[in-house]
Parts: C-alpha cells; structure tokens; sequence
C-alpha cells in the first residue's frame, strides 16, 4: 500500500497537490462554519437518569432558552438607571420569541443588597426554530446593551454559545500566529534551509483545515463543544509538524545514498512512512478508548481528532512525498558525519543507562510516581463561569454577581421530577432536604421540586444533595434532574467505562506494537514506561488546577477540581502520542538490530539516530501547545499543560533513559516472543526496509 502511495505522488506530483489544494480549500471554507454550531454543553450523557429525566419535562412542558444580564451603576434603583432599566423592559416583552420578563426592582433577589447591581433575566418562548432563537436572543441582548450604565454583561442560554464560539474562534487565530512562526525558526535551526523548513508547515496547515472539517462534518448530528476546536487544531497541526519532520529527515539521509530524488521519495516512504503509519494508528487506537463512553461530547470528540490523524498521516504519506519529487531537489542531503559525531550526547545516554540500568530505574520510577501522587484526589467538576478567561462576557456576569449577590445566586437547582404514583411521604421527606425549594405542577399528576443547593452548582453539597434524593426515593416514581445531577452521572459513567476504554486501548496498542516489533515484551514495556510519564504529567496538572500551586504563573487559579473534559482527553491524547516517540526509537532499534546483530550496541544506535528526531518533534510540540495556553480557557489550559509535560517527560527521562535502561535490563529477551506468535509476525508483521544507517545532522547553509 505504502509502495503504492509513494508511485502515486511521484508520478503525479501536481494532480496531488491539486487535490491537496481543493481540500484546503473546503477547510478553510466551509469547514470553519463550525465556529457556528459550538455548545458549551458537555455533560449530558444519553440514557442516564439525568437525561431521560430532562427530555421527560421538556416533552412535557417545553420551556424555552434564556439569557441573563447584570446591570452595575453606583445606584441602580437611581431616577435615571430605574427608567432606562424599566423601558428596556417594556420593551423586551414585545419582541418577537420573548415569553417573560420580570420587573426587577419588583421581583425578589434580583436587586443586589449594597443598591449597586441588578439581575434582568429574559425567558425565551419554546419551540422556537433556531433563525427565530437567534432573531430573538440578538435583540434583546442588542436591547439591553442599550442601557446606559456603568457595567452591562449579558450572557447564558444559545448567547453563552455563541460568545464562546467568537472567542474560540479568536484563540484559534492567534495560537496559529504565535505557534507557526515560532515552529517555522526552530525546522530553520533543524534543517539549516527554508525549502526543507517550509515542507512541514504546509503539511501542518492541512492538518488544521482536516481538523475544522472534521468538526464541521460531526457538528451536522452532535453537539460539537467549544473546546473541541483549540484541541483538535492544536493536535493537527502538532502531529503533522512531527509526521513531516521524521519523514523529512529520513528524505536527506536517503538523499546522501542515492542522486536520484524519486528513488530517494520511495525508500523514505518505505521506511519511515511505515513508522508514520503505524503512529497514526496508534494514535487513533488510543482515542478509540473514547467511543467506549457513552458521553456525545467524549465520543464526538473521539472521532474528530481520531480523523484529524488519519488527515495528518495521509497528507504526511501522500501531500509530502508529492512536494519532494517536485521540489526535493533543491533540499540539500545531510552531511556525512565522521563515525561517533553524530548523535553523540544521545549515544553517552544510551550507553550510559545501559550501563547503570539498576540506578537509572532507581531513580527514575520513584521520581515519576512522587509526581503522579496528586492524581490520587484528584477530582472532576463541570465547573463554572470562572473557567473562562476575565476578558469573556460571560465571566464579568459571574464576578459581577459574586461581587454584589449572596453565594448561590444563580445557581441552577437540583431538579426532582415527582411522577404520578409518588407518594405524600417520599415528597415532604424530599422537600425537607433543601426548604425555601420551589414547586410546581405539571399536567398529568406530575410535581417537579427545585431543590436549591448550598454552595456551587457542582460543589458537594449539591451532588450530595441528588444522591440523597436517590436515597430516599426507594422504589417510587422520582427522578433527578439538572447540572449536578448530570454531574453524578457523568462521573459515574466515567468510573463504570474507564476500565473497559483502558482494555480496549490496551488490546488495540498491543497488536500493534507486536505486528511492529514481532516482541511480546516490547509492547508490554512500553505501555509501562508509557504510564510513568503520563501519571506524572496528570498529576502535575491536578497539583496546579486543582490544588492552586503556581497556578497565576500561566494565567490560571486554582479551581478545586479539574474540568471533566480534561482528564480523558489527556489520557487518551497524551498516550498516543508517547506511542509516537516509542516507534520512532524502536524502528532504530530493530533497523540497527537487524544490521549488526547486537543488542546492546542496537540500544545505543537507534537511540544515536533517532533521539535527534525525537527531541525536536517534542519541543515542536511543546510550542504548538504552549501557543494553545494563551487562550485562558481553563479546560484547554488543563489539556494544554498536560499533554505539553507528558510529550517533555515521555521525550527525555522516559524514551532517553527509562527505555535504554529496560532494554538493556532485558536484552535479548526484548525481542522474544514464542514460536507460533514469531512465525505469525514473520508472515504478517510489518518490516522497514533497511537503509542507511546514519540519522544525518543537519546541514547549515
């Protein structure tokens, strides 16, 4: 397939390029439609209580979207404030999708005690189309902007999703603008010639149209969430960046064996696109553990940067070599070195952990786990307002409400659907649980209770409080609803179908690793070491995040709990990409292997080869994910430090000195594996042609 790949863009550079050119052209087009279609809405797991018990009310009384504002002047029940508020009122009832609009100033807890603030919310009719929604939401945040105040924030409802949207939107451009000039100087440093420099990048910028058409494509039957942009184009453009570079490298290597440009295309497809094939497969398999969980957002985002990888390994197999036949000529082959000069600080670690393989896992292996322990409590919330950067309007309705209203204003209640047959006993003991709670009555003999809760709306005294419900209940007809309630049931679901995505993931990186290596050892080492680094990456984002330590130092604060989108996201993300760097040494090592016979001197030298690569791809995409933290969405600074400590831990103590050291513990054992297993990979295993056997530095001009 590789062998054909390759015969397809070197006989037909132009037609690819053209392809290439029309697919980036309906990224950047139509793909960024996405931006649109974003929700903010990540919890909702179909078929749990939570759910069945929401799309129960809103069949039953469908109730429509609303927005919220907070007006601040130095006193808003002031002559001047009080008319301009009163006629924003009167006004936003005749609009056209508005069902209700109370009078602040006559409604309980919506005029702030200290005189300083008020609350303006606005009830939407049901069953609005989206065209009437958004007709609606638009003039009366429009209207309510008008109110000559000294502070007016107005968000919530499909108006919180569109802020976002704009903001992601925002963060996404500037990311690209920080992270590709940065990326374009450092290949300058790596490759010594802005031809060579400038290949990957164009392969990174279709990886980023692949990620917004991904998303475009999946946001036409799911929700798509706001922060599924920042990650898959960070990933696309990272993966594609490191694709490019290992196939690039290989390139000029072949180029100082054979004259021939086309010649040389080939065998760099056959040999290293073989390890870019099975890096993107093994990328996906580790997202593949996210379809395990029947969460829409944990599923839809699977898929989506799942297809961004295939985007960035394709482009990496076809768009590249297209580009070397047409213009690898003019890339200078690397520079035959004197033998021991290259990769010399790389070949004294290798040799140095083989060597001292007892004191390196010693030292080693205690020091990840120290680094991991935080991950013991560490916990998940859906978080707040207070995720988002201070500059969104969101977050200045949330500061502006805890600056001027008692805690728990606002917060969502914990919502009890009393179904008929409930009887008076289980309600008064439920309604006991939260006094001053709301009710009302539903046609059919069903009561619904707000329970208000103490506290946050994710906080534990408001899951406590739905799980105290559900221990009351017993047999009858009650069913509990609303944002905590999601929550119980999103963490629940994570620790029901965590082992079996681990399982899944597992299995899937297995196979592949033993029909790459044809060892059985091999793999079950690499899932090993692969654990070290990013228990202790997780665990640094739980020391920072939730715990608070040096939190401001990137523009963030300690929230008490981690976003619940993080932690799978990281796991998944991060895992593949440690699968990255394992299969860039190993293809050294068993191609050093398979040259000199020698096991420890086959450490030494892949390592020699390939921790150049390494080390690059690494900073590479520390730098795209760094670009990524400018944003100040908390969920993508979470994911962002994650993945960038777990790709700098995987890339130097773990692939530099934990891998040297294991498999020079194992040494010929390494690459065991029993007889049928063996004649199984000798028929069906992937083997790299062998090629030169020097990783070139590169050349300076």
């Amino acid at each position: 397939m590789l062998s054909t790949l390759a015969r397809a863009a070197t006989r037909r550079p132009l037609t690819v390029m053209l392809l290439w050119g029309v697919f980036l052209l309906l990224g950047f087009g139509l793909g960024t439609g996405v931006f649109g279609k974003l929700s903010d809405d990540v919890p909702d797991v179909p078929g749990t209580e939570s759910a069945v018990a929401a799309e129960y009310l809103d069949d039953l009384d469908p109730s429509g979207e609303s927005i919220t504002a907070v007006v601040e002047a130095a006193a808003v029940s002031g002559p001047e404030v009080r008319a301009q508020v009163l006629r924003a009122v009167a006004d936003l009832r005749d609009l056209a999708g508005v069902a209700a609009v109370p009078d602040p100033y006559a409604t309980r807890g919506l005029v702030a005690e200290d005189g300083r603030a008020l609350i303006v919310p606005v009830a939407l009719e049901g069953g609005l189309d989206d065209a009437a929604e958004e007709a609606a939401v638009d003039a009366a945040a429009g209207r309510l902007h008008e109110i000559d105040a000294s502070g007016v924030h107005v968000s919530g409802g499909p108006l919180l999703g569109e802020q976002l949207g704009e903001r992601a939107q925002e963060d996404v451009k500037n990311a690209e603008l920080i992270s590709l000039p940065v990326v374009l100087v450092l290949l300058l440093v790596v490759f010594g010639g802005l031809r060579a420099a400038g290949l990957p990048l164009l392969v990174a910028v279709a990886g980023i149209a692949g990620a917004f058409l991904a998303l475009f494509a999946f946001s036409q039957f799911t929700d798509i969430s706001v922060y599924a942009i920042q990650v898959t184009t960070m990933l696309g453009l990272g993966l594609a960046v490191d694709y490019a570079l290992l196939m690039l490298v290989r390139f000029r290597e072949e180029r100082r064996e054979t004259p021939d440009v086309v010649e040389a295309v080939h065998r760099t497809v056959a040999a290293a696109g073989r390890t870019v094939l099975f890096s993107g497969l093994t990328v996906a398999v580790s997202l593949a553990g996210l379809l395990v969980f029947p969460s829409t957002f944990l599923r839809s985002m699977g898929l989506a940067v799942a297809a961004v990888v295939v985007v960035d390994m394709l482009a990496a197999l076809t768009l590249l070599p297209a580009l070397l036949a047409r213009f690898g000529g003019k890339i200078a082959p690397a520079k035959v070195r004197a033998k021991g000069e290259e990769g010399r600080l790389f070949a004294r670690l290798a040799g140095f952990a083989a060597r001292r393989r007892a004191a390196v896992l010693a030292v080693a292996v205690p020091a990840l786990l120290v680094l991991a322990l935080p991950v013991t409590g560490m916990r998940v919330n859906i978080g707040d307002a207070q995720q988002l950067p201070k500059s969104t309007e969101a977050r200045r309705l949330h500061d502006a409400v805890g600056a001027h209203f008692p805690p728990g204003t606002g917060v969502s209640p914990v919502t009890v659907v009393l179904r008929p047959g409930t009887d008076a006993g289980t309600a008064d003991r439920i309604r006991a649980l939260a006094p001053g709670g709301g009710s009302r009555d539903l046609p059919g003999g069903t009561t619904v209770l707000e329970l208000p809760p103490a506290g946050s709306v994710d906080g534990r005294a408001a899951t406590e409080l739905v799980e105290r419900v559900r221990d009351i209940r017993g047999d009858a007809p009650v069913q509990v609803t609303g944002t905590a309630a999601q929550l119980v049931d999103f963490r629940q679901m994570l620790a029901d179908r965590a082992p079996w995505a681990a399982l899944t993931v597992l299995a899937g990186i297995l196979v592949l690793l033993f029909a790459f290596t044809g060892s059985v050892l091999l793999p079950l080492r690499t899932v090993a070491t692969t654990l070290l680094s990013l228990g202790a990456a997780l665990g640094a984002v739980v020391w920072v995040f939730q715990d608070g330590h040096l939190a401001g130092l990137i523009g963030a604060e300690g929230l008490g709990a981690l976003s619940l989108t993080a932690p799978p996201l990281i796991i998944a993300i991060a895992f593949g990409l440690a699968m990255d760097y394992e299969l860039f040494i190993l293809a050294r090592m068993r191609e050093a292997r398979e040259q000199s016979g020698d096991d420890r001197e086959a450490v030494v030298t892949g390592l020699r080869r390939s921790g150049r690569v390494v080390t690059c791809a690494a900073l590479l995409l520390a730098v795209v994910f760094g670009a990524f933290m400018t944003g100040g969405f908390s969920p993508i600074l979470q994911i962002g430090l994650g993945l960038t400590l777990a790709v700098l831990i995987d890339a130097t103590v773990v692939r530099m000195l934990l891998v040297p050291a294991t498999m020079a513990l194992l040494g010929r054992r390494a690459w065991w594996a029993p007889r049928p297993l063996r004649r199984a990979h000798e028929r069906f295993g992937v083997r790299e042609e062998v090629a030169a056997p020097a990783e070139p530095e590169p050349a300076h001009h």
